[in-house]
């Protein structure tokens, strides 16, 4: 009975029958994005609290100078997983993502597996930035003369209300239709990219060369690595905990890998591309390979301008203006924070409905939340809950470090994607691929190699939050999921629903 039940679990979803869930008249979702829309939803997403916050952060702690590196390392290992998501993303044009590429391939429990890690990186995620832009936008304030009351503002309040309404605001948006939300983001994300090239090209004229050197500190051991905040592998292989010098910049690199998270949302919007096959391709790299410069180029220059054991934690980029007596700069600066930190909250609430709405057209959530509004052609009743959810989160919340937790289930989910990618070449080799990853096996594989290594330079404490949010995904899946699938309705041996071979 058991291996029934376990062979059951591994039932695979056929990419046609994903296909033609979409078309389904209840959960046929209207599509309205181009190639260009999708770029600038994975620019809006990647340009957020990575660029505006973490780069003082591990600057000052880890890698010092060197953090550039650390931008450069993190890129190459989204620039292979990215290549693996562009197959699968115009192969599977279904919402969900990576927990559809999984479903296809793995089989339903490791597809829930990866839902429920994405379900923790995104609704996660667009809380504690929502508290980011509340801060944001407290401070503005502040330098305007306008004093919000401590007790619904700020890391302290008892409830955080700048921070749950934009939430609320964006949920709106959300639901009021994709073209919508695609037309804010447009917005939003040219204020934002004026502001980056504002900090790149007006910062090259306050740069003092002695901030370079040394350009990689020497290691040595620092209370931000000590106990369970220790990288996993330096505790595996019984080193003593340092930063700086290589191992900082790695372990830099495992966390500033937050800026980059956004480029995999781009393939949940699949089902709403008008020409998914060769648009879905355009849009991940495309935004990937933007931001990637524009991130080497800004921490260039910020450590460059200030001494990077002096760079703030929470505002680096505005507070290196400042510290040259440059406070107009600092003003924009903080106005592109606050415009880039809604997209990110926008665009991570996105990804998140449509991940939650592949898992109730399944059935491994309630259906009944899978409904599409008639007019709005979104799905409402998912984008609505979770707004609710976050918006409470956000307003309790206070702001802590939580990209390692974000970091280790987005590495995850890229894992998983890069060996799909050459199971689903070995099974299903007669699939049109209007993207083919190169050279596979060897970039899927070295991008599970590079994945798996920046996930050991997380900390310990985070592989602990990580695998208990694991554990309870697996009681979630054996109480609720696998005895209402849709699978398990139709194929209680597991053999339906498979795809020919």
């Amino acid at each position: 009975m058991g291996a029934q039940r376990a062979k059951g679990a591994l039932r695979v979803k056929s990419v046609e029958q994903s296909i033609r869930d979409t078309e389904a008249p209840e959960h046929r979702l209207r599509k309205d994005l181009s190639a260009i829309d999708l770029t600038v939803f994975g620019i809006g997403v990647i340009i957020g609290t990575g660029i505006f916050v973490l780069t003082g952060r591990v600057a000052r702690d880890l890698a010092g100078p060197a953090v550039a590196l650390s931008f450069v390392a993190a890129g190459i290992v989204c620039a292979l997983a990215a290549l693996c998501y562009a197959e699968f993303a115009s192969t599977v044009p279904v919402a969900g993502s990576a927990y559809t590429f999984s479903f296809a391939t793995l089989g339903e429990f490791p597809a829930w597996i990866i839902g429920w890690d994405l379900l923790l990186e995104m609704a996660l995620a667009a809380a504690v930035v929502a508290v980011g832009w509340s801060g944001y936008l407290t401070s503005l304030l502040g330098s305007l003369g306008i004093t919000l009351p401590s007790a619904i503002a700020g890391e302290g309040s008892a409830f955080n209300l700048p921070a749950a309404l934009i939430v609320l605001i964006l949920t709106a948006v959300l639901v009021a239709g994709i073209k919508l939300s695609s037309r804010v983001n447009l917005t939003i994300v040219t204020i934002k990219i004026a502001v980056v090239l504002l900090v790149i090209f007006a910062g090259l004229f306050f740069i003092n060369g002695a901030n370079y050197t040394p350009f990689i500190p020497p290691a040595k051991p620092t209370p931000a690595v000590e106990g369970l905040a220790a990288p996993l592998i330096q505790v595996l292989f019984g080193v003593t905990p340092v930063a700086f010098g290589l191992f900082g910049v790695f372990g830099a690199a495992a966390i500033v890998f937050f800026a980059y998270i956004g480029f995999d949302i781009v393939a949940t919007a699949a089902e709403e591309t008008r020409n998914p096959q060769r648009d879905l391709p355009i849009g991940i790299i495309a935004s990937l390979a933007i931001c990637t410069v524009l991130y080497v180029a800004v921490s260039l220059v910020v450590v460059g301008m200030q001494p990077y054991s002096q760079l703030s934690e929470s505002a680096p980029l505005a507070d290196a203006f400042k510290a040259v007596g440059q406070t107009w700069a600092a003003s924009l600066i903080s106005i592109g924070a606050i415009a880039g930190l809604t997209t990110v909250v926008m665009i991570l609430m996105l990804g998140q409905s449509r991940v939650l709405f592949a898992m109730s057209r399944d059935n491994l959530l309630p259906r009944g939340l899978a409904k599409v509004h008639p007019r709005f052609g979104t799905p409402h009743r998912i984008t609505i809950m979770m707004g609710v959810i976050v918006a409470v989160l956000a307003g309790l919340v206070p702001l802590s470090t939580i990209a390692e937790l974000v970091n280790i289930g987005t590495l995850f989910a890229f894992v998983v994607v890069s060996i799909a990618v050459v199971i689903l070449r070995r099974t299903r080799p007669d699939l049109p691929r209007s993207f083919r990853t190169p050279l596979v096996p060897l970039v899927p594989i070295l991008s599970v190699l590079a994945c798996v290594y920046l996930m050991i330079n997380l900390p310990v404490e985070t592989w602990i939050r990580f695998v208990v949010w694991m554990i309870v995904g697996v009681l979630v899946y054996v109480g609720y999921g696998y005895r209402h699938s849709r699978l398990a309705e139709t194929s209680p041996d597991g053999r339906q629903g498979v795809g020919p071979a």
